[in-house]
């Protein structure tokens, strides 16, 4: 029994350890991107120098060249601010906004499996904090809870612009979550589960010898509405209407320190969130193309290029982490690119576009399903 404990809570900080890593690396990833993009240099000035650490300054002074120190001077910035409550607002509720908005994205990430099962000392751990066999609704249900810390923050300051921010969620909320679930539909029926880890291993087969069965081939359409409606459900440019600086401000308008913090940081984990849930269900979340327990067989050659266990599991975790990265980098290509929709835009996508074309999806997938059954 203690032992099953201790492996659980070693997986739980892997995956925290991650999550955050991931969420961390977006603060400095998302100036120099953007920089890059409006063809200037970006973060490059946030260092500093102490005389007792000798060689090590010129270590200090390269890495805030590089824009990386900036992470750590916003921590300080934001613990160093004063915790501001508004008199008309509710002290108790006023806090518990950003807890629940973060703590509900990072729950999330309990269902999604990041690796092969590995095996040691005679026990077989999966790589996967709770092996739901509903997961996949499971964290459709947490991140959907999470979008009330924001109607929260937004109606118990006090404030009506952040009041405002507070109703453009819940209504954008509406018209995205239902698109999103719709369009996940297709894969059920694809692969029979909703299961995330056994989705996953259904996707380690081959189409003709030589394609992944990956949900993206399978359901393009379905992948592309799932991006669509996730990115919407981040908050983030082009779909920050909540937010929507240069209009209303935004929900959190009366927040300053770290729970302003935590709202930011939760933009962020619900930007990783969306890039593994994008790979677990549509990119074969862990599985490697070609690649088994016994090794690589690739379809070119009948040889087999064996690997170890221990090196399976590595290459498993590799793999979902270059995944989830380059999803990473393309949520914030997006966010730099496209401007702000208006709010008529943004219901229209969502209620006119989205919607209908996810129904007529799992209709498309339920006539293939049946017409290719045997």
């Amino acid at each position: 029994m203690m032992a099953d404990l201790a492996i659980k809570v070693g997986v739980s900080f892997l995956v925290l350890f991650g999550v955050l890593n991931f969420a961390g690396m977006q603060t400095w990833l998302e100036r120099k991107q953007s920089a890059l993009i409006q063809d200037r240099i970006g973060a490059n000035r946030a260092y500093f120098t102490w005389r007792w650490l000798g060689p090590f300054n010129w270590v200090i002074r390269k890495l805030g060249g590089l824009g990386i120190i900036n992470a750590l001077a916003d921590v300080l910035k934001l613990l160093s601010k004063e915790d501001f409550i508004p008199a008309k607002g509710d002290p108790f509720l006023h806090t518990l906004a950003p807890f629940l908005s973060v703590f509900f994205a990072l729950m999330a990430f309990a269902a999604i499996p990041i690796g092969p099962a590995v095996h040691l000392f005679g026990r077989e751990i999966p790589l996967q904090v709770a092996n739901i066999n509903a997961g996949l609704l499971v964290v459709l249900a947490l991140a959907s809870i999470g979008v009330y810390g924001v109607i929260l923050a937004g109606m118990v300051s006090g404030n009506n612009l952040a009041t405002i921010g507070g109703l453009r969620a819940a209504s954008q909320m509406l018209a995205y979550e239902i698109a999103l679930g719709v369009s996940l539909i297709g894969i059920v029926i694809c692969y029979g589960a909703t299961d995330l880890s056994v989705i996953v291993q259904r996707q380690g087969g081959l189409f003709w010898g030589w394609l992944p069965a990956w949900g993206v081939v399978l359901q393009p359409v379905g992948c592309l509405i799932f991006m669509t409606a996730a990115l919407a459900e981040t908050k983030r440019v082009p779909f920050d209407l909540p937010e929507g600086e240069p209009e209303i401000i935004g929900y959190f308008t009366e927040y300053s320190g770290m729970k302003f913090g935590a709202f930011f940081l939760t933009d962020f984990v619900e930007v990783v969130l969306v890039a593994a849930l994008t790979t677990t269900l549509f990119f074969g979340g862990w599985q490697m193309p070609y690649l088994s327990p016994e090794g690589f067989r690739f379809p070119w050659s009948s040889a087999l290029i064996p690997v170890s266990a221990l090196a399976y599991v590595g290459w498993g975790l590799l793999a979902f982490t270059l995944k989830v990265s380059c999803f990473i980098w393309l949520f914030m290509q997006i966010r730099w690119t496209l401007p702000r929709f208006r709010y008529d835009q943004l219901m229209h996508l969502g209620w006119k576009i989205l919607f209908p074309l996810s129904l007529v999806n799992i209709a498309v997938t339920g006539v293939i399903v049946v017409l290719a059954r045997p």
